[in-house]
């Protein structure tokens, strides 16, 4: 019994420990770049989730970078999250974070063509969303 329960708390410790490098990792990632202020990313929101599925359902961009796009669309309705929602501000920061470092591999991948495409909104939303992304105009 005593094995099970070493077992038990290793694997719990290892968990813990890979879910606070996960985040350690979000964190630096999203420092790394200049990105636009929280209200502004929270005003784009209903663009940038029309773009995120226009370019899912895109057939003329790889499949790999659809799959992606398809499981970003789906980390974001699922309700569990690395960093829980209801902490304040860094609880919404990893969805942000998670949101540009995949529009930045979409980009890198499939060309800031295909995010100038498909966006429904203004230029400068557009401007704030590839900043937000790292992307350089």
């Amino acid at each position: 019994m005593d094995t099970v329960w070493k077992i038990a708390i290793g694997a719990g410790v290892g968990l813990a420990v890979v879910w606070l490098a996960l985040i350690a990792a979000l964190l630096l990632a999203g420092r790394r770049y200049e990105r636009p202020g929280l209200r502004e990313m929270l005003r784009l929101l209903p663009d940038l989730l029309r773009l995120l599925k226009r370019l899912a359902g895109d057939a003329d961009l790889p499949r790999g970078v659809r799959v992606r796009l398809w499981l970003l669309l789906l980390y974001l309705a699922v309700p569990i999250d690395l960093i829980p929602d209801f902490i304040p501000v860094i609880g919404y920061a990893d969805d942000a974070i998670i949101v540009a470092l995949a529009l930045r591999s979409v980009a890198r991948r499939a060309g800031p063509q295909a995010l100038h495409r498909h966006w429904p909104g203004t230029p400068a939303g557009l401007a704030a969303v590839l900043g937000a992304a790292g992307i350089r105009l």
